[in-house]
């Protein structure tokens, strides 16, 4: 398992981390199989979407802040749950297959580290497994 670091800048935000997922593939030497994609913190999360035209994070930022605003009332003393909720959106952990030493992620297409109670450091963990071949 690799462990690869994130330091986040704003509250909430999606960082595009396609380009470290696909160095770790490359330092991993797996050929072709699937890569795990885990995030180990309860108030961000993973996705994948479109990395093409960046004003597209900030709409999936800005719509997921109306939709689960921070000033609520929540029963959560820390004053992060709109973070724990947008962290539940958007899921803990990915699945890639990897082909060629390469990810295998549509033409659009790119892995986001979710934010939502930052800045902070962080980290996701990865991991490869093999196809076997025959």
């Amino acid at each position: 398992m690799q462990r690869i670091g994130i330091k986040t800048k704003n509250r909430a935000e999606l960082v595009d981390i396609t380009e470290t997922i696909q160095s770790a593939a490359s330092r991993a030497k797996i050929r072709d199989g699937v890569c795990l994609v885990f995030c180990p913190h309860t108030t961000a999360g993973l996705t994948i979407n479109e990395n093409a035209d960046p004003s597209v994070r900030e709409d999936i930022v800005a719509s997921l802040n109306r939709m689960v605003p921070a000033d609520r009332a929540y029963a959560h003393s820390e004053g992060n749950s709109d973070s724990h909720i947008k962290a539940s959106v958007f899921g803990s952990s990915l699945q890639i297959f990897l082909e060629e030493g390469r990810l295998c992620l549509g033409r659009w297409q790119g892995v986001y580290f979710c934010e939502g109670d930052g800045p902070r450091s962080r980290e996701v963990w990865v991991k490869f497994i093999a196809s076997e071949m025959r």
